[in-house]
């Protein structure tokens, strides 16, 4: 049985990771993570029927007690500086780290990657099945096509821009063609109107609207012909497949992973 504790377990893809982890016979919630929430429980958060047994797990306000309680692998949805401090103290204690947290700069994947040497950490820009095969198929596809555009749409509630999936595609695509034609762009009547440029020049735009979850879209082109990649989360339990297939894994996965790829074997 691995015991899990969730951090930023009141947050929209919090509860929805507590009460997955519940629902999975091999896993046990006994800690949950966030200062907002602190002194409130679990059956609180995610509703007495969906939190079982760990209905009455108290909500801490910090990362610091989770070893005393036993925790194994620490998931982490929270936000960019939260999740920094929590992979320090989760490193230090030498809990697994499963991360979703997105905006990891270079620089700190290569602090996290130094603090791991105890236990493990997989970071992954996106735990949907879908979003990991959209990013293998348009790196696959790269070599080619002649251009790329890659459109990232997230519900407006997302802080960061763009996507961690979003930049991870681009890197890959670049990373499997450095040719790809230049942007014919001379004048923007309003500034930004081409997306961001990436790597190898491939643009990236970000949507932010009410209603959506988390979509993405990468269209390639060459001549007379286009190939569009679309990947679709209608729902946050799409991302709960991937994510408990990562807490199951990390134990084996010495250091740091990026991605679920080399979970899936891709």
């Amino acid at each position: 049985m691995i015991r899990v504790g969730v951090l930023g377990a009141a947050g929209r893809m919090g509860r929805t990771v507590c009460a997955a982890v519940v629902a999975a016979d091999d896993m046990q919630l006994v800690a949950a993570v966030d200062p907002p929430a602190a002194g409130s429980s679990v059956a609180e958060l995610i509703g007495e029927e969906a939190a079982g047994d760990a209905g009455d797990v108290t909500v801490a306000d910090s990362a610091d007690s989770l070893a005393e309680v036993g925790v194994q692998v620490g998931v982490d949805f929270t936000v960019l500086e939260s999740a920094r401090e929590n992979l320090s103290r989760l490193a230090a204690d030498g809990i697994h780290a499963v991360v979703g947290t997105t905006g990891f700069t270079p620089d700190d994947l290569e602090q996290v990657a130094g603090l791991f040497d105890r236990s493990n950490c997989i970071i992954a820009p996106n735990f949907a099945l879908s979003a990991v095969l959209m990013m293998r198929f348009a790196e696959l596809a790269a070599p080619l096509f002649e251009s790329a555009e890659v459109i990232e749409l997230h519900h407006d509630a997302k802080v960061d821009a763009p996507s961690g999936t979003a930049m991870m595609t681009a890197d890959r695509m670049a990373a499997a063609s450095e040719e790809w034609n230049p942007d014919p762009t001379r004048t923007e009547l309003l500034p930004g109107a081409r997306g961001g440029q990436g790597p190898a020049g491939i643009r990236v735009h970000s949507v932010r609207l009410a209603g959506l979850v988390a979509h993405q879209e990468v269209i390639l082109g060459a001549q007379g012909q286009t190939l569009t990649l679309r990947a679709d989360s209608y729902d946050r339990s799409s991302f709960m497949p991937g994510t408990l297939l990562a807490v199951r894994a990390v134990a084996n996965r010495p250091g740091l992973t990026l991605g679920l790829e080399p979970l899936l074997g891709l």
